[in-house]
């Protein structure tokens, strides 16, 4: 597989390049018709018709109030793209309705599933920048971009994103698969944890594989990224290839730990739209892009 396939996961803003231009939110004349990205709750607020489901164009598509004001955020096909929170109580009129963006449980298209994860990310930032934590102002948004002042301290605050690693471990034609007690039953989905202070991608790697799986590793390759907007994570996807050790799971963040073969897979598996899922499809052994679960 080509490198850059891997950038057009959904959620990566390369898949929405040709019809997406993003925006400084300060740069918006709210008297031009445009497209909708309006969140309630972790619900996408969608027009659904004979087609499938679309954005709403023109008015907002339901009153206030509104849990966060709608802001501009570039242009979606030419015409402004606004994004905005909704409270929970507030009745969603016809044809509109919220559809869930869950990521194992989408009935999203990619574009609009990438779509979903940029509102996701820029309400969380809104959502996390209207007190300065430093002295308890009142930050004010930095004329052009994302980033907000305090105008009582002057420090200034930009959007976060979080690193974090996943790896996918072989062993021959074996590769490891983990379960945390917390997800679905059945499901399994690779190694993965945040980076720490001090730490490079590869040194986290190694280090969230020893601690989970009491393993070790040698030849760890990057493979590719994924924007992962749950709430604001940067995925840096490695394989790596076991030398050592017998698996002892870490029962504080894992349930299982285990090997498996292409022929012989756990229930379930990382959704399609996952960086785990493109990694097993791509790099597992044996795996091939042909299974469908």
């Amino acid at each position: 597989m080509a490198y850059p396939d891997a950038t057009h996961l959904p959620f990566n803003s390369t898949l929405i390049q040709d019809v997406f231009r993003p925006g400084p939110p300060d740069h918006d004349n709210p008297h031009i018709p445009g497209f909708w990205l309006v969140m309630q709750n972790d619900h996408l607020v969608l027009a659904e018709g004979q087609s499938g489901f679309s954005l709403p164009f023109g008015a907002a598509p339901a009153p206030g109030p509104w849990l966060l004001p709608p802001v501009s955020i570039g242009t979606w096909e030419g015409r402004p793209l606004r994004v905005g929170r909704l409270a929970p109580e507030v009745a969603i009129p016809q044809p509109y309705c919220p559809v869930p963006t869950d990521y194992r449980t989408s009935r999203l298209d990619d574009r609009l599933l990438t779509l979903s994860g940029l509102a996701r990310q820029i309400l969380h930032w809104r959502d996390r920048s209207q007190i300065c934590p430093s002295c308890g102002g009142l930050p004010r948004t930095i004329p052009g971009s994302w980033g907000v002042c305090c105008p009582q301290c002057s420090r200034e605050y930009y959007p976060r994103i979080h690193p974090a690693v996943i790896v996918l471990i072989t062993r021959g034609d074996e590769f490891l698969l983990v379960r945390k007690p917390e997800w679905p039953v059945g499901f399994y989905g690779l190694v993965a944890g945040f980076v720490e202070f001090g730490e490079s991608l590869e040194e986290c790697a190694v280090r969230e594989i020893k601690e989970e799986t009491g393993l070790a590793v040698t030849d760890l390759r990057y493979l590719c990224s994924q924007s992962w907007p749950f709430p604001s994570q940067l995925m840096a996807g490695f394989s790596a290839r076991y030398v050592g050790g017998d698996i002892q799971v870490d029962n504080d963040e894992l349930e299982e730990a285990a090997w498996f073969r292409a022929d012989r897979l756990p229930p379930a598996l990382p959704s399609r739209i996952s960086i785990a899922r493109h990694i097993l499809e791509n790099y597992a052994p044996g795996f091939g892009k042909t299974l469908v679960r």
